[in-house]
């Protein structure tokens, strides 16, 4: 049985879909490794905090050491004490999460297929939209099976479609260069137009004549 995704909104027929892409089984490991290596990647890792070696303060001991009748103290930069150093605090650091390329691409494959198989995914005809209008791609969007937000992924030179989509609550609209499979599973439906088809594959590691 051909896969295929039909066209919403302004254009006829539909798109079909690769059965070498959509047909892929669910990994839900590899999935998993996928979208916990594409969020980490987001995490800038700037976090910082001063060691009591890094305080400008004064090493000297707070008082001496008996006949104050006071607790032993020595460093006023310890962490027990106001404005001293933190202890185990955070400190620059990358939070990368290395994934193999065909790990990677199988991932892409199994969430693309999901959708499919699901009959969450549509199609967008983006030169049909001669200008921008919120009311048609809310009706476009209306036609498409599923339930939940959208994703709209767009090829190069696409930003008219994008313009009639971008305002919509629960609609995010990405160019297929950016797209990942934190982004594919984190949608309830997926949209795509004939170029953003085609980089997908691409990604996926699947090259098309």
């Amino acid at each position: 049985m051909a896969l295929s995704a039909p066209y919403i909104g302004k254009g006829t027929g539909s798109l079909d879909l690769d059965e070498a892409v959509f047909g892929e089984p669910f990994h839900r490991s590899l999935v998993h490794e996928a979208v916990r290596s594409e969020l980490a990647a987001h995490r800038r890792g700037t976090a910082s905090t001063k060691t009591r070696g890094e305080i400008a303060m004064t090493g000297a001991k707070a008082w001496r050491q008996k006949g104050t009748g006071r607790a032993r103290a020595g460093a006023l930069s310890s962490p027990q004490r106001t404005g001293g150093g933190v202890a185990f605090g955070p400190k620059p650091r990358r939070f990368t999460v290395k994934v193999n390329r065909k790990a990677r691409r199988r991932a892409l494959r199994a969430a693309l297929t999901l959708h499919a198989e699901r009959g969450s995914i549509g199609a967008v005809d983006p030169f049909a939209w001669h200008g921008p209008s919120t009311k048609e791609a809310v009706a476009a969007l209306a036609q498409l099976k599923g339930e939940g937000s959208v994703l709209l992924a767009l090829g190069e030179g696409e930003e008219g479609c994008a313009r009639s989509f971008r305002n919509i609550e629960g609609v995010s609209v990405m160019k297929a260069d950016d797209v990942g499979v934190a982004d594919i599973i984190g949608a309830g439906r997926l949209v795509l137009s004939g170029a953003a088809l085609e980089r997908l594959v691409e990604k996926a590691g699947v090259v098309t004549k």
